[in-house]
């Protein structure tokens, strides 16, 4: 099943752990690994990698954290910049990159693209961030603020500190109330667009973050040039013993993918954020993996696992992805919606009188499209309940969600879920067009 739900794509052009991923456009930028300075660019459509550059070779990379930071006033969208720094707490650096396509003509490329630069001020002196004791192996950050001008930075053993990006200062630094070591962890903002990195504001001013690491869960809130407010959030136990998973965010929920505990982990776990619920796939990752990274591809919406180690900790080429919408159904467009009620209402009229049967199409389905199987069921069950003389739409989602219940013993909270992205997507006379 594994094999089914995750596509193999051409290797890596070196094994690659504990790497750093950006989306642009039809590209991903690997920026290195462990004790590996190349960073390469995939592009997506030709399933193929080129040389982007090397980090210089004083940097010694283990642990580092890359974003894209975020310029108002840029206007070419041709170009970003990427932001690296962190690693070991004796040989932290802190650089960056103006990118432009290696896939585009080289020879109109600006001088000063395409390579490693130090991190400098207004006065074009070197800024290294981090204090001296600070140890930013592992380390995770988000761009937020109103300007997006503010860097959040967590890092071990249990720190996070807010560095503003126009003045080059910190200007803030606390402890996160947790036990653990917090390192090769989760840190995304509470609602993240498609490219991953950038806060979005839920009131002016007011940021939510949310970490992930062992058995800590934490919702961070923050307003700007004021104090933290921290809140536990639930962890199921089991996901609890790992951290070093990949791991995404995007809309309402968290995937999260391998990690490391006791042993290596090869299941893939979702946690809805609107909800505070987690939820453990049966569909699980091909093999046990550990420091693997997951990227969004912004043009396919399939989600990219690059590099990690496996179960003999060897560092490992393997890139593969997946389709987003395998794992959040709130990604299934219209007309699959649609193609998927035809479909099922036509197999299941074929066996309407032998219940046996159709439980035995049902538990066929579960393990075959087990994220699109509620949906299947409604599109009979609406086409048993729309002949009706009375079809009223509060009659009709009333008894559709007590016999899916009733019947299947489907959670109460992932009915109301599949009513609404039915209900919000397809009109009674849509439906009625395809049953």
């Amino acid at each position: 099943m594994s094999n089914q739900i995750f596509q193999n794509l051409k290797d890596l052009p070196t094994p690659l752990y504990r790497s750093q991923c950006v989306p642009h456009k039809h590209e991903i930028l690997i920026c290195g690994g462990r004790h590996e300075g190349a960073c390469y660019s995939y592009h997506t459509l030709k399933n193929e990698y080129k040389l982007i550059c090397e980090y210089p070779s004083h940097v010694k990379l283990n642990g580092h954290c890359v974003v894209t930071l975020i310029d108002n006033n840029n206007k070419d969208s041709s170009q970003i910049t990427l932001l690296s720094f962190g690693g070991y707490k004796d040989s932290r650096h802190t650089l960056v990159m103006k990118y432009v396509s290696v896939w585009s003509n080289i020879s109109n490329n600006p001088n000063n693209c395409n390579q490693w630069i130090p991190f400098t001020d207004n006065h074009n002196r070197p800024i290294l961030i981090g204090r001296d004791y600070d140890d930013y192996q592992g380390v995770r950050a988000v761009i937020g603020g109103r300007s997006n001008h503010l860097l959040f930075i967590t890092y071990s053993y249990n720190n996070i500190s807010v560095f503003d990006l126009n003045t080059f200062q910190f200007i803030q630094h606390s402890i996160l109330p947790t036990d653990n070591n917090i390192l090769y962890h989760c840190f995304v903002s509470n609602l993240e667009n498609e490219q991953g990195q950038e806060m979005i504001k839920a009131n002016e001013g007011n940021y939510q973050m949310l970490l992930f690491c062992d058995k800590t869960g934490l919702s961070i809130k923050h307003e700007d040039y004021s104090i933290f407010q921290f809140h536990q959030l639930h962890v199921c136990d089991d996901i609890a013993p790992f951290n070093s998973y990949a791991y995404l965010c995007i809309n309402d929920v968290i995937l999260f993918f391998g990690g490391y505990g006791n042993d290596l982990s090869k299941s893939v776990h979702k946690y809805s954020i609107r909800e505070n619920k987690w939820m453990t796939f049966q569909n699980t990752l091909p093999s046990p993996l550990r420091d693997c990274i997951a990227i969004l591809s912004e043009e396919d919406n399939h989600i990219h696992i690059i590099g990690g180690q496996d179960d003999t900790y060897s560092p490992l080429s393997i890139h593969m992805k997946t389709k987003m919408r395998i794992w959040d159904t709130s990604q299934l467009s219209k007309n699959e919606i649609k193609y998927i009620v035809q479909y099922w209402v036509r197999i299941l009229k074929i066996k309407l009188g032998w219940i046996d049967d159709f439980n035995k199409i049902i538990r066929q389905a579960f393990f075959v499209k087990q994220q699109l199987f509620s949906i299947c069921n409604i599109s009979f069950f609406y086409n048993l309940f729309f002949f009706q003389k009375d079809h009223k739409k509060f009659n009709f989602y009333c008894s559709l969600q007590f016999l899916l219940q009733k019947l299947y013993n489907v959670r109460k909270r992932f009915v109301h879920f599949v009513l609404y992205n039915v209900r919000s997507k397809l009109s009674y006379n849509e439906i009625f067009e395809y049953v």
